[in-house]
């Protein structure tokens, strides 16, 4: 046997892929509809484009906010399951009904009552303001079913069920779609196969596309809670839901500086955007409309972050220090090839993407330069999720936290506010921030991989 092939364990391929794919997939079919999404209320106008995504950095903040919830539990749950524990696994996942109570109630207090101003916080432009704030408002009506979805999600995942949550996400990826179709238009007639059809539409428009995928929320929600209650290992039901000192401390410990860090650099993202907001409406389209075009092409970089994240839990549940170390090798390889296929495919097929979303000669041409300079640091940008994931399976994350705040504000938002502020450049100059701070987020958790200070304690650095 060469070196090589010892150093890489191909036998561990078939337990990567059967926790990555399914989260692959999901991925994909959620960047599908945001595709569609953003498609359709594209064919609207360009004012109707920047009206929904002018909040979109703000929905980041609060979803990944309350997924730093979930992350916790990630941990627990599977750490228990890689030691055998099942019943403290049970545990795990009644404590988590009350998380998503918790985050559930109190975001949606929040978001409610602050929709009006968070367009203003956006500086978004007065004549959308309106209709930013309603399509905010609706979209978050159904907070608790969001929360359910985040949390609930990920311990199921964490369990080692990956294919739950895919099946659920698909499902309220199908209800949007069909929604969108029937709120956003008015009744019209079509074409079909040369026959004319007269279908119903509500003409809601971006209204619309709100009520859309707010019932598409709550019923994933409701699918999710129900999947986990019936789920045979790790079921709530019967579990006592009081509060767990034992269970809720190690897995706050492991949540707040995750909480602390998706809260800093969703903000970060919010800054960010409200600096790109003030560059007017074609910049925010454009900026709006990469946005989504990129998002599918970082999908085998979340595949693998879960599986990341749950293997290296259930190794560290084990005591097994050597599968731990090849299931890193491994995904890490796996995470790069794949960032360097999609990277490269972004880059050659930039503009075809942006015109799906407008036929703006001004969009598209600023939307594929952006995406053509971020395909460059694609493979770059995989190697720092993959890396997260295993800190988060270890119940590490105060190192996450610390590099993501610094790269964020130290280098994304103090570069784009010098570019576009004080030097008064544009979205380009914005991008390029971007990637930097991309670029000091691979170095950092690279040589913090590399250092080894991060292993549980007992195992040795070899």
């Amino acid at each position: 046997m060469t070196t090589k092939t010892k150093y890489f364990d191909r036998t561990l391929l078939p337990a990567v892929f059967a926790l990555a794919w399914p989260t692959m997939l999901e991925q994909l079919m959620g960047t599908a509809v945001q595709y569609i999404d953003t498609a359709m209320v594209g064919s609207l106008g360009t004012a109707a484009t920047a009206s929904v995504g002018s909040t979109t950095t703000v929905n980041w903040l609060i979803g990944s906010t309350v997924s730093a919830f979930g992350v916790g539990f990630l941990s627990y749950v599977s750490q228990a399951r890689g030691a055998g524990q099942d019943e403290r696994a049970r545990r795990a996942a009644g404590q988590s009904v009350l998380a998503v109570l918790a985050a559930g109630l109190l975001f949606t207090a929040l978001t409610l009552s602050l929709s009006r101003k968070v367009p203003v916080w956006m500086r978004v432009d007065p004549s959308i303001r309106d209709l930013a704030a309603r399509y905010f408002f609706i979209l978050y009506t159904p907070m608790l079913f969001r929360a359910a979805t985040v949390i609930f999600g990920t311990v199921l995942r964490a369990a080692g069920d990956t294919r739950t949550p895919m099946r659920v996400g698909l499902a309220v990826n199908l209800i949007n779609i069909v929604l969108n179709f029937l709120l956003i238009y008015p009744t019209r007639t079509v074409t079909l196969f040369g026959a004319s059809l007269r279908i119903w539409g509500a003409g809601r428009g971006v209204v619309g596309a709100a009520q859309a995928s707010a019932i598409a929320v709550a019923a994933g929600g409701i699918a999710i809670t129900a999947a986990l209650c019936r789920h045979r290992e790790i079921s709530p039901v019967g579990v006592s839901l009081r509060p767990d000192r034992a269970i809720l401390l190690p897995c706050l410990r492991v949540a707040f500086p995750n909480m602390l860090q998706r809260f800093g650099t969703s903000l970060g993202y919010v800054a960010f955007a409200a600096m790109i907001n003030s560059l007017g409406e074609l910049s925010t389209a454009a900026h709006t409309i990469a946005n989504t075009v990129e998002s599918a092409f970082y999908i085998p970089g979340y595949g693998m972050m879960t599986a990341a994240a749950t293997l290296t839990g259930n190794a560290i549940g084990r005591g097994d220090e050597r599968a731990m170390r090849a299931q890193a090798r491994l995904i890490l390889l796996l995470e790069v090839s794949m960032m360097v296929v999609s990277g490269g495919l972004l880059f050659a097929f930039a503009p075809a993407m942006v015109r799906l979303f407008s036929a703006d000669a001004a969009v598209i041409l600023l939307g594929s330069t952006v995406l053509r300079m971020v395909a460059c640091s694609e493979p770059f940008y995989g190697v720092p999720l993959v890396i997260e994931g295993m800190l988060m399976g270890a119940g590490k994350t105060v190192a996450s936290f610390a590099f993501n705040i610094a790269g964020m504000w130290g280098i994304r938002i103090v570069g784009t506010y010098i570019c576009t502020q004080v030097l008064g450049l544009g979205l380009v100059s914005a991008w390029g921030c971007m990637i930097a701070h991309n670029l000091a987020l691979f170095v950092m958790f690279t040589v913090y991989y590399f250092r080894g200070n991060w292993r549980p304690f007992g195992m040795t650095r070899r």
